[in-house]
């Protein structure tokens, strides 16, 4: 049985990234595979041997990514060679204070940061409101090897909560507004918490991994750092792919 990875990137620049990092470890060529509704996966495999990684660019949003996840996740179990890990990886946008452009953040807790509603009290997460969950915490299980991984290999990190949300910050007040909302929040993109919930459905454990291309607040492109966040996340797939192949995670 393959100890089968499922990486889910929301454009094809990203999942390039990826694909760069895996191909330095990974024996085969990479095999592409249809998925229902139109997708492709990337699959790398070691040989002969048990480590297989696929990569799937599902789209951008929750929204989006889960539905491309579901339909990988159901493809691989109907087929008997269930994935054992998915991960939600792709550039974002670091908080001030807690990650620098060109670093890496590890999730320790991917949050649907703007999944509720608006009171006169402020803010009620869909949770507080009897409607779902709005936090899928990740355990050390996955998050402490991913870490020790990075620091070996000298590439700068830290672990925090990724927020996703439906609509990048662009202003200083959402900024600070989210900010004090979630004090342990380090990231924020669009993806992980759709990528969790399809993966949460189908009992499988999911991790979070973002490089930070520009910092959350006012919208500043001459400011941003893609292309580094970009060669960030390929190195880091590179040196965390074996990690990932041997963990034993805890769905």
């Amino acid at each position: 049985m393959h100890r089968r990875i499922l990486i889910v990137t929301a454009v094809a620049a990203e999942a390039d990234s990826v694909a760069g990092g895996l191909a330095s470890g990974l024996a085969r060529p990479a095999v592409e595979l249809p998925v229902p509704g139109g997708l492709v996966l990337r699959r790398y495999e070691d040989g002969d041997g048990p480590r297989a990684v696929d990569v799937l660019v599902g789209g951008v949003g929750p929204a989006a990514v889960a539905a491309a996840t579901g339909a990988a996740l159901t493809r691989a179990a109907l087929a008997g060679d269930p994935y054992r890990l998915v991960v939600s990886a792709g550039i974002a946008g670091g908080f001030p204070g807690r990650a620098p452009l060109g670093s890496l953040v590890v999730a320790d807790a991917i949050v649907a940061a703007d999944l509720g509603a608006d009171t006169p009290d402020g803010y009620l997460p869909v949770d507080e409101l009897g409607f779902g969950r709005s936090v899928h915490p990740v355990p050390d299980a996955l998050t402490g090897p991913v870490a020790t991984a990075l620091a070996a290999a000298g590439l700068p990190h830290t672990t925090g909560a990724v927020l996703t949300v439906s609509t990048v910050t662009g202003t200083a007040a959402r900024a600070d507004e989210l900010a004090a909302r979630h004090p342990a929040a380090a990231a924020e993109a669009m993806e992980g918490f759709g990528v969790a919930e399809a993966a949460a459905a189908h009992g499988t454990a999911v991790l979070e991994l973002r490089a930070v291309s520009n910092a959350v607040g006012p919208r500043d492109r001459a400011a941003w750092r893609i292309g580094d966040a970009l060669a960030a996340l390929r190195r880091a797939v590179a040196v965390l792919e074996p990690t990932l192949s041997e963990a034993r995670p805890c769905s």
